[in-house]
């Protein structure tokens, strides 16, 4: 398997600002494309803001195609693959909280969101699948922000084919200290149980609507272990190598890869 350069990025999104959001994605990604990177993951509602009422107001059903066309033509552009979040307009009675995923081909695919937070649950409606996606040699899966605390999406991304999971969050409150402290609590958690690198950001600053957000990136290896971080009150783009003879090693080394060994008729779930 190839190598693969990522980037995460801890971005500002302005609630409502979704022209300038757009616009800041846009030389994000340039500047990721100039660094060398295939794929470019940027925060969970990094397009419109994070809002939590309301969602409407900030993001209409016009705008989510706006976004989504947008972002087809700026991975088409660059030749990058782009994971950029968003609120998601489908027709249904609520939105959703969607991570979009376009390549140089146009739009691969898009996440929405499964498990919501208590103080998502009324305001937006909740995905019904895990998808993993597929970009060269390389099968990636995507989570949002709440949802990396429930490690059987992970599993079942994994036992999909994951090589790749992406964690975007909007997740504000507290510094970068903090933040990086709770993240390494689980994150590894889901690497190394699953043989997969890991990747996470999250937005930065402040939103505008009495949110502020601690700037934290990080990338794991398949064997649980920090490659990349950064911790900070500004904007970043974090870059990180996603060794393919790593991601080998660990898969055929008979006790580090552990999915091989489950027994699902174990295992008995609600």
């Amino acid at each position: 398997m190839n190598d693969l350069r990522i980037a995460v990025v801890c971005m500002h999104s302005a609630l409502g600002d979704i022209e300038g959001n757009l616009n800041r994605i846009a030389g994000m990604a340039s500047a990721a494309a100039q660094g060398g990177a295939h794929m470019v993951c940027f925060p969970e509602f990094a397009a419109t803001g994070y809002a939590l009422e309301k969602p409407e107001k900030v993001c209409s059903a016009k705008d989510t195609n706006k976004i989504i066309d947008c972002l087809n033509q700026m991975g088409r552009d660059m030749g990058l693959v782009l994971i950029v979040g968003l609120i998601e307009h489908t027709g249904e009675k609520k939105p959703y909280i969607a991570q979009v995923i376009v390549g140089p081909k146009g739009l691969v695919g898009i996440y929405r969101k499964t498990h919501l937070s208590p103080t998502e649950k009324g305001v937006y409606a909740a995905g019904r699948e895990l998808h993993v996606f597929t970009w060269g040699n390389w099968t990636f899966g995507v989570q949002l922000c709440y949802e990396a605390h429930f490690p059987e999406i992970s599993t079942t991304m994994a036992l999909s084919g994951a090589d790749v999971l992406f964690f975007p969050h909007a997740s504000p409150r507290g510094d970068p200290e903090g933040k990086m402290k709770s993240w390494l609590r689980h994150l590894p958690a889901r690497a190394f149980d699953n043989g997969v690198f890991v990747a996470a950001c999250n937005q930065v600053g402040k939103n505008g609507a009495g949110l502020s957000f601690p700037g934290v990136a990080l990338v794991l290896g398949p064997d649980g272990r920090l490659l990349e971080q950064f911790q900070g009150k500004e904007e970043t783009i974090l870059f990180a190598v996603l060794n393919g003879e790593t991601l080998k090693s660990i898969r055929q080394h008979r006790m580090k890869y552990f999915l091989p060994e489950r027994k699902p008729g174990l295992y008995h779930f609600d």
